[in-house]
């Protein structure tokens, strides 16, 4: 993946080399009438001179590329390392749920199996990828919805608004899921009723705006200190570092976040 300080620095490295270039050309405009006329150790000190620049420029080159490599590294690396850590336990945790509805409802069963399996396919296999088509994350959210649906036993207001207008854009993998996890752990299952998840997504003129509202118990007020959330945060900063704002608004029971991300 190519971040956004890797364009930077290739900036800074061709800048250098122009600037060397340059004076390696000044260097033999001004020296010019006397290459003609020194001979000898002279002349030999002066071509040795014009060498010993060139080189040193392109030793500044390639160490400096190196650094670029090894940061961009570094940069997928830690990305890779914090798509990994999205929350395995609701798997293991709708697995369970599955187990005992076979008995009762074994159409229902299959039906949500099917969505689980899609679910952790896209987990494992498209969520490693560089970019997802926006649909595709789309279809992962309305999947987790669904299974969140079977897992309740009450009534929960969910909404979904989806407004695209434009072509498919590709967006990072996983990029909304932990708010939608987070409206869902930290306020529809510890209230007992009148609980609701509204979620906005427009997609159009290059940006995705993505926006969800839920309403919470306020004894159990811990919805912005989970490490899913200060994950997001970071691959944001990695991926997205100049094109995406994140705003999260709180009041005495309901939370919002809005994700924008544009320049797609």
């Amino acid at each position: 993946m190519k971040f956004k300080i890797t364009d930077r620095k290739k900036k800074i490295i061709k800048r250098i080399y122009r600037i060397a270039l340059i004076l390696i050309g000044i260097i033999i405009i001004i020296f010019n009438d006397t290459f003609g006329k020194l001979e000898g150790f002279a002349e030999f000190i002066l071509f040795y001179f014009l060498i010993l620049i060139a080189t040193i420029c392109h030793w500044l080159f390639i160490q400096i590329k190196s650094i670029i490599r090894l940061k961009n590294e570094k940069s997928q690396t830690e990305l890779m390392h914090l798509k990994n850590q999205v929350n395995p336990h609701f798997f293991f945790n709708m697995l369970n749920n599955l187990y005992g509805l076979v008995e009762k409802d074994s159409k229902k069963a299959q039906e949500l199996i099917l969505k689980l399996s899609d679910m952790m396919r896209y987990s494992i296999y498209e969520g490693q990828n560089e970019t997802v088509l926006l649909s595709e994350e789309i279809s992962y959210l309305q999947n987790y919805i669904e299974l969140h649906k079977m897992r309740y036993h009450k009534v929960i207001d969910m909404q979904f608004n989806i407004e695209t207008k434009d072509n498919d854009y590709e967006i990072m993998p996983l990029l909304f899921i932990i708010l939608l996890e987070n409206a869902f752990k930290h306020g529809v299952e510890n209230l007992r009723d009148n609980a609701y998840v509204h979620i906005n997504l427009v997609a159009h003129n290059n940006e995705v705006k993505f926006e969800i509202e839920n309403n919470f118990d306020a004894i159990e007020d811990n919805q912005e200190s989970g490490i899913g959330l200060r994950n997001l945060k970071r691959r944001l900063e990695l991926v997205y570092p100049k094109n995406h704002t994140l705003t999260i608004t709180k009041t005495d029971n309901t939370y919002n976040a809005k994700l924008n991300i544009n320049g797609l």
